[in-house]
């Protein structure tokens, strides 16, 4: 079985949209509540880990008694805040994250709700939501008829927008392709990636760095007006107008890139890079947060996954850029500013693309490893 998401605009009424803002609320108080008692546990047992095994994590219907109006909103949405905190200390004591942090209204607010009895249905132009009953949406695709519908999480994002992401489960055994077509990417700060096939780049517009002077304008305006006051909440909201715009754009881009590589290539291969050490050692946060490598490798993957394709990464201390992909020769030293890869053997070729060569050469050769 395999899951996937479909994420739809949802239009509620003025009282459906009280009852969602009084949802997320409740998500975040019962969450904050139930963080401060473990939170608590945690320090008394700290150095007695047997005692904190033993310690049972607290629920939401213990809070209903005292908070009654924690019964207006969805009950399923409180249950699902007690799992998404113990997953959050599972997550620390395993190392994969930091200690759980409270939650505020600044943070994304969402809250997920599951499927019992029927309780979510998709009809012409609306969706049944608990305790909602029919809301409005858009839905611009179709989900197929063998798709089953598990649980659904609304969320608002900071311009007031709300969406609805569905996700259902499916009986999925995609075959494994033979690899016929390989392409090799090489990362390009300028660009997205240089291909290995004829070297050609993404041609990534930098959405960010074109909405600069836009962003600029609009949040030097905002530190004028007096925070609070109605002016500065409008202005807020177009600051926020401004980095949503940059984000949907983003998104739609590297969307149709992955997919059009998915469709045209049974392997991919790209280096597995730190962008976050990349970004810091660098200094440059901007143009690597900008072109969004890592949203883009995860959209790739999972078309390449759904097709029975591959996605190959190889080690990031693959010395790409300073191998000769005509005779193999590795340069000592190579610096970034050199833009052009000469080589002993007479081989002349830009920088980029003969990265992306050897990027492929290797992804052939563990391809044939394995």
């Amino acid at each position: 079985m395999a899951n996937k998401a479909y994420k739809f605009r949802l239009y509620p009424t003025g009282e459906q949209e009280q009852l969602l803002m009084k949802t997320f609320g409740c998500v975040r108080f019962v969450y904050n509540k139930m963080l401060a008692e473990q939170k608590e546990i945690y320090m008394r047992f700290k150095d007695d880990k047997e005692g904190l095994k033993k310690q049972k994590f607290p629920t939401p219907a213990k809070y209903k008694n005292e908070f009654a109006w924690l019964k207006e909103v969805d009950s399923l949405a409180l249950a699902n805040t007690q799992l998404h905190l113990q997953k959050a200390y599972k997550n620390f004591f395993s190392g994969r994250a930091a200690f759980p942090r409270f939650k505020t209204r600044k943070a994304r607010q969402s809250y997920t709700t599951n499927v019992v009895n029927e309780n979510i249905l998709l009809l012409d132009g609306f969706i049944k939501l608990p305790k909602l009953k029919f809301v409005k949406l858009k839905q611009h695709r179709e989900i197929p008829d063998h798709h089953i519908i598990k649980s659904c999480t609304v969320s608002r994002t900071k311009t007031g927008k709300f969406y609805v992401s569905i996700l259902t489960e499916y009986e999925n055994q995609p075959l494994q392709k033979e690899v016929h077509s390989v392409v090799g990417l090489d990362f390009s700060m300028n660009g997205l990636f240089v291909d290995s096939e004829e070297g050609k780049t993404a041609n990534y517009p930098r959405f960010y760095r074109k909405a600069l002077k836009k962003l600029a304008k609009e949040q030097r305006i905002l530190s004028r007006r007096k925070k609070g006051s109605n002016r500065w909440y409008k202005q807020r909201m177009k600051v926020a107008r401004v980095h949503e715009g940059i984000t949907n754009r983003r998104k739609d881009f590297l969307h149709k890139q992955s997919h059009k590589l998915a469709k045209q290539y049974d392997c991919v291969v790209i280096e597995d890079l730190n962008m976050k050490g990349m970004s810091q050692a660098l200094h440059l946060g901007k143009s690597v947060t900008d072109n969004s490598w890592g949203m883009f490798t995860t959209f790739l993957q999972y078309k390449l996954e759904e097709q029975g394709k591959k996605l190959i990464k190889i080690d990031k201390w693959f010395p790409s850029s300073k191998t000769c992909s005509c005779c193999g020769q590795i340069k000592e030293s190579f610096s970034l500013s050199e833009r052009t890869f000469h080589c002993k053997c007479g081989f002349v070729v830009d920088r980029d693309w003969n990265a992306s060569l050897n990027i492929k050469n290797e992804g052939l050769r563990l391809l044939a490893l394995a």
